[in-house]
């Protein structure tokens, strides 16, 4: 059997305290409703990633509803996480010439084959994450339950051959769901498609209240000097989030703003090969600059300091060249702190209004608006009111689980 992820049921009534009524009453009739259902979400690593990150919460919030919610892992060889690597980031636009070899193909079904002969088949409802087992269906030919593919990158502009080939084993699935509607791939013939955005758990250890002071003194500990200023980007370590980018940016605006740090946080994932060969490069621009920070989740930068890097700087970057949405965008206004991020994917979404004036598509603008950030706090704190009140509003775990319960609940009528 594949594994599952360990979790327990989370008390749904703590999100009363933050979530508004409506949203939790819809919940709640929900989940009496849908009240022993079986649904299992499948993806391919239990951390690193921003799917792990959304799941982690969201199985304990659908087992508090009374839903008999699990999380399988699939499996695979290195050379097939390379495959579905050059996958995702042929969804994103970036050509993967290697499709057109049948070796590659029989690696990538192979294992989906040997996944789907391990899974757990006893549920109603499966929800398969992204590309690695989108093939999962097309191997389960006996099962009555009802499947749903759920994409989490901006395939907005798919490489066409790599979408020619997946398209089949998506379309065998009863409905899709996608972040907004700009990211359906042309030519998509499949009974439901639905546009979801993800969220963020507002009770997590990443994400629960810390004082900014207690923040700025456990960064300390890590070497950040908490009199100067410090600018922040958290994200996997990977091209599509432009770490070289941000880190020109940084040495631009340093220019103005001497003494300025900088602090990478970046992220493992064991269905990521190329994050190692990126981790490598970017510590390499970094040699030498004593402001420059970089850490991962493997050297201590967990959930908890996370958290308190968002909290304590006085901005975060998220300078994304592609983004399916974002969760660190969430996350950092949910805290209060502003974002400068890139003008893509799912990012304009979550920065409306004047938080859309912080959207940049340059090295050059991104390093002026830190420069003018630092200068006005008072523009600072307005923005990180306004974007606490958009992911309040927006993009908080109760409102995603409302979404996809109402769907899967029209699915199985």
């Amino acid at each position: 059997m594949l594994n599952k992820v360990s979790l327990s049921a989370q008390d749904i009534n703590r999100y009363r305290l933050i979530e508004t009524r409506g949203i939790m009453d819809e919940l709640v009739s929900l989940g009496k409703e849908l009240k022993g259902l079986r649904v299992c979400h499948v993806n391919s690593t239990p951390f690193g990633g921003g799917v792990a990150e959304l799941l982690v919460s969201y199985i304990p919030l659908l087992r508090g509803l009374g839903i008999k919610a699990d999380w399988q892992i699939v499996r695979g060889n290195h050379r097939f996480f390379t495959i579905t690597k050059g996958f995702h980031n042929a969804l994103q636009g970036a050509q993967f010439d290697p499709i057109k070899e049948i070796k590659v193909q029989r690696e990538y079904l192979s294992q989906n084959l040997a996944n789907a002969r391990e899974l757990d088949t006893n549920y109603d409802v499966f929800i398969i994450n992204d590309p690695q087992p989108a093939a999962l269906r097309h191997f389960s030919p006996e099962s009555q339950a009802k499947w749903i593919w759920r994409n989490h990158i901006d395939s907005s502009n798919p490489d066409k051959a790599v979408w020619d080939f997946l398209r089949p084993y998506v379309e065998n699935h009863d409905a899709a769901i996608f972040t907004t509607e700009k990211f359906i791939p042309k030519k998509l013939n499949i009974g439901r498609v639905a546009t979801m955005a993800p969220a963020i758990d507002p009770l997590s250890s990443k994400n629960f209240f810390i004082d900014r002071d207690v923040s700025r003194e456990l960064l300390e500990s890590q070497g950040i000097d908490p009199q100067r200023h410090l600018i922040t980007q958290v994200s996997r370590f990977d091209q599509w989030k432009d770490p070289f980018g941000t880190i020109a940016a940084y040495r631009l605006a340093k220019a103005q703003i001497p003494g300025l740090q900088l602090a990478m946080i970046g992220s493992f994932a064991p269905d990521d090969p190329e994050s190692w060969d990126m981790h490598a490069a970017i510590q390499e621009v970094a040699a030498g600059d004593r402001d420059l920070f970089v850490f991962s989740n493997l050297t201590g930068a967990g959930n908890m300091e996370v958290n308190a890097f968002q909290r304590a700087s006085e901005v975060v970057i998220q300078k994304s060249i592609r983004e399916g949405f974002g969760l660190v965008v969430a996350e950092a206004l949910w805290k209060g702190t502003p974002v400068i991020a890139g003008n893509t994917g799912g990012i304009p979404m979550q920065m409306p209004g004047e938080l859309s004036e912080y959207l940049v598509d340059s090295v050059e603008e991104t390093a002026d608006k830190i420069v003018y950030l630092l200068k006005n706090p008072e523009v600072r704190d307005r923005l990180g009111r306004l974007g606490q009140q958009v992911v309040t509003d927006n993009f908080l775990m109760p409102r995603l689980a409302r979404d996809e319960l109402t769907l899967i609940k029209s699915l199985l009528a």
